[in-house]
């Protein structure tokens, strides 16, 4: 999965209200990182930053800023194709069902009277 890929689904999970740079990168770090391989967080922040300054500029942008500095989020009011990410984020969720345990009905070895 792509830097470009990643930012999508972490910023669609945010929903909303949105999410900082800084967080977004700390995400994306984590998501690339392995037991042998570690990638350089200052490359990685400077990739998301650019990402998300290009990528949020006009009105109709798949992202935009939030009133808070260095937040942003998927535009979902101007942009089609982040209503469509949305939908599928949603469709992806599944509810949980939960398991209840059994009872026990394995007799005892040793009845107490």
């Amino acid at each position: 999965m792509s830097y470009d890929q990643q930012i999508l689904k972490i910023l669609t999970e945010a929903g909303e209200r949105g999410i900082s740079v800084q967080n977004i990168s700390r995400h994306v770090y984590n998501m690339n990182c392995t037991f042998f391989v570690s990638p350089d967080f200052e490359e990685i922040r400077n990739y998301v930053q650019q990402y998300l300054l290009k990528n949020s500029k006009s009105n109709n942008s798949l992202i935009e800023r939030t009133e808070q500095r260095g937040w942003y989020r998927l535009n979902t009011t101007g942009s089609n194709d982040a209503q469509q990410l949305m939908l599928q984020f949603r469709d992806e969720q599944q509810p949980v069902e939960e398991v209840k345990p059994q009872k026990d009905l394995s007799l005892d070895l040793f009845d107490t009277i």
